[in-house]
């Protein structure tokens, strides 16, 4: 076996590494320049290039300099380097027709973008002057076409875009006729292959002018030249012709258009315009068909679970965190907005039509939403049934029907709880408002209508502390809602903080730019806190927005008399006149201010409004008796003192002034009525003598009945009457009046309710009587 066995020789052990150190001189580089043999070979190429006359066959050398016709022994220059620097380039000549040309073109271009762009700013004066401008370039450049070049050249797509652009900022402006002469020339050119399509536009611009007749002769036209293929364009021109024929009253012919529609490709509009065309001709049955097509629209939209984590995955919620409020979501939600008030208005409209009496129509509404993908309108048509019987006044039905959801979810629970709560309210049963207040509340505590009802109860009680907390917690949950922050201002006001309720009015009047109430509380805030130039000028605002206010005016009349401005409170206060001329203290104004001005005439007929109003008040009938002797018409001064001497027999002023004027007068009268003076004046004693014994309390009454002719004289009555004794003078009647002021206290100009804390709805009832749409918004917050 070890016969094939070799040993090595210890020599080799010795020298492992034996060997390496050798190379081929081949590879050897270092001494190529002095290697004679190498440089005539680059030189000669290896000396075996083939002589002169024969053809050498292509290598992948040939681009790297090696050329046919070089000579032996030429320099090694791959890259031309020795060919020098490359000519200049040839400087371009714009005076050549084809340069102006381009030129020109993209200068048209050019202004054709700066007009879309202006355009879409808003700028639409200079979007339509670049367009004009871009109008007249484009022809001048076509007439240098046709000169250098046959019309064949001409740049269609560029004569297009700027008449399409021109004739859009015509109508952007308004300018129809030029819109329609622009957009003419385009669809009569032949040369323009889609131009027909452009119809569609000028029927747009028909419709706007009100031309019905030939908005759908165009549209018509336009659906002509549209091939089927361009199917959703064709369904949008077939929708604006049935709207077209719904706006000249041919019905019928919009049902036709919309029922092709909604049997192709049903959308919403289509099928709410479908509900009202047969709403109009009062087709029952076809409008029940109609609100079913209505309610099985796709709306091709994921539903909220898909924003629901089915686990605990943080990728996953992460995600879902990503997109729950994206664009598209946001786009989601914005159409399914639109589908449920498309729904909702279209139920509201056709319940009272569809059967014998509107509850059965909402009902048979509600059962057929509630077998659709739109449940959840079914609670909310039900609210609107109760909303319906608030606005024929049949308040047993609506609180009935607000009754059932009682035991529905919380949501609609705390809805229905805070229309009851709201209803009652109004009521003034602040018990029952306050239980329903307190259910809303429990049910979704994040109902900012639900806090604002307790709120109002609580200020019902005269806790405005707690209530102030209640309507900052409806702000908090919702920081749009108004009527929180118009009620927290009423609650600082009450509680004497006018810094604060100042700054909550402020920041409302930020939002509610026209809002009569906010205006007059601001104004009398500052008239609380004696700055009446700013009261004056926030009563200025709100007559500009109310300016048949007759009590805005009356306390801007009010102002200008405390700064001592007779002439400007005059006018303020013959404003109010004018407009409500049943205003007692404006009326008792304008007569003192005739008086105190010696123009007595005209305080007659002043006095006389106010005694038609208060017949039973003396003092104005007195007034008139006293204008007449003051101005010198002692017989018709004479003639009244009697007349109301017939009707008040126990008025000692009218017998003192009877006596006083006969006596003057020289009339034998005047032992009569002195006679009546005397007697009228002992049984005066008499009744203030049991006055002060308190033996007979209604004897007091029936005097101060004889003095003012009215025993329920309110004490702000008293107040102005006093002012007005001073004017005639009671013991000198020939003496001019006083120059005492009047004082004339001011009411709210919205009504006695200003101060009332507003509820949950009550804006939107103020505005529309009880508007189900707008109701439905303020009650059924998202």
């Amino acid at each position: 076996m070890m016969q094939n066995v070799h040993l090595a020789p210890k020599a080799d052990e010795d020298d492992l590494y034996s060997g390496y150190n050798d190379y081929n001189p081949t590879f050897d580089t270092e001494d190529l320049e002095n290697d004679t043999a190498f440089q005539q070979a680059v030189r000669t190429s290896h000396g075996r290039r083939p002589p002169d006359g024969v053809a050498r066959p292509l290598t992948a050398v040939h681009a790297a300099g090696y050329t046919k016709a070089a000579l032996r022994g030429s320099v090694f220059d791959p890259l031309g380097q020795a060919r020098g620097p490359a000519p200049p380039l040839e400087m371009k000549n714009e005076d050549t027709p084809e340069e102006k040309i381009r030129q020109l073109e993209k200068k048209v271009n050019e202004l054709v973008e700066e007009s879309c762009i202006a355009n879409s700013c808003g700028d639409l004066k200079l979007a339509l002057e670049k367009a004009k401008d871009a109008g007249r370039k484009e022809r001048v450049l076509v007439r240098q076409r046709e000169q250098i070049a046959s019309p064949e050249n001409i740049n269609l797509d560029l004569t297009y875009s700027v008449l399409f652009n021109l004739a859009s900022q015509y109508s952007a402006n308004e300018m129809y006729a030029e819109a329609l002469n622009t957009y003419q020339v385009i669809v009569k050119n032949k040369m323009f292959s889609n131009g027909g399509r452009l119809k569609v536009n000028m029927a747009n611009i028909y419709l706007k002018q009100r031309n019905y007749s030939k908005a759908i002769k165009f549209y018509r036209m336009a659906l002509d030249q549209i091939p089927s293929v361009h199917k959703e364009m064709r369904i949008k021109i077939m929708q604006n012709i049935g709207v077209a024929f719904i706006k000249t009253g041919q019905y019928t012919d919009g049902i036709s258009s919309f029922e092709h529609i909604m049997s192709t490709s049903p959308n919403l509009k289509a099928g709410f315009n479908l509900i009202l065309c047969y709403f109009a001709i009062g087709d029952r049955e076809q409008m029940k068909k109609a609100f079913q097509k209505l309610i099985t629209v796709p709306l091709e939209i994921d539903y909220d679970d898909k924003y629901i984590s089915p686990n605990d995955d943080p990728h996953t919620n992460l995600l879902i965190e990503a997109i729950k409020n994206d664009q598209l979501r946001q786009m989601e939600r914005e159409r399914k907005g639109m589908a449920e008030k498309y729904i909702m208005t279209a139920a509201k409209l056709i319940a009272p039509a569809i059967e014998t009496s509107f509850a059965i129509g909402y009902d048979w509404c509600v059962e057929v939403v509630k077998a659709s993908h739109y449940v959840e309108l079914a609670n909310d048509l039900e609210i609107n049934k109760a909303i319906t019987y608030l606005r024929q006044k049949d308040f047993y039905q609506a609180v009935e029907t607000l009754k059932m959801f009682e035991k529905k979810d919380s949501r609609v629970k705390s809805a229905a709880a805070t229309n009851l709560s709201f209803l009652y309210y109004l009521e003034n049963e602040f018990a029952q408002a306050t239980n329903y207040a307190d259910l809303a509340v429990i049910s979704d505590r994040y109902n900012p209508s639900a806090l604002t009802n307790k709120g109002n109860t609580v200020f019902a009680n005269g806790d405005y502390e707690k209530a102030a907390e209640f309507y900052k917690e409806a702000l908090r949950n919702d920081s749009s809602c108004t009527e929180a922050l118009y009620n927290i201002g009423l609650t600082y006001k009450k509680l004497n903080r006018i810094d604060e309720a100042l700054d909550c009015f402020l920041k409302l009047q930020a939002i509610l730019r026209n809002s009569a109430q906010v205006l007059y509380q601001i104004a009398s805030l500052y008239e609380i806190m004696e700055d009446p130039n700013q009261a004056i000028e926030w009563l200025m605002q709100l007559i500009s927005v109310v300016p048949t206010d007759s009590h805005a005016l009356s306390k801007l009349g009010e102002l200008y008399d405390n700064e001592g401005d007779k002439s400007q409170a005059f006018q303020y206060y013959y404003e109010s006149y004018r407009y409500f001329p049943s205003n007692i203290e404006v009326i008792e104004w304008l007569g003192a201010y005739y008086i105190d001005t010696q123009f007595c005439e005209k305080a007659i007929q002043y006095f006389e409004r106010a005694a038609l109003i208060q017949p039973t008040q003396v003092k104005w009938q007195l007034m008139v008796a006293s204008c007449y002797r003051r101005s010198g018409n002692y017989q018709k001064a004479l003639d009244t003192y009697k007349e109301i001497h017939r009707k008040f027999p126990e008025n000692v002023e009218c017998l003192r002034f009877l006596v006083r004027l006969c006596t003057d007068m020289g009339l034998k009268e005047v032992q009569e009525y002195v006679t009546k003076l005397k007697r009228v004046e002992k049984l005066k004693e008499i009744r203030e003598q049991r006055v002060k014994s308190g033996r007979d309390g209604s004897a007091r009454s029936r005097r101060e009945g004889s003095g003012s002719g009215d025993s329920g004289g309110s004490a702000k009555g008293e107040r102005l009457s006093a002012k007005l004794r001073a004017l005639p003078g009671t013991n000198e009647p020939y003496e001019s009046s006083s120059n005492k002021e009047i004082d004339a206290s001011y009411v709210d100009p919205l009504g006695p309710q200003t101060e009332r804390p507003k509820t949950a709805a009550r804006k939107r009832m103020d505005e529309d009587e009880f508007a189900d749409e707008e109701l439905g918004e303020d009650l059924l917050p998202e």
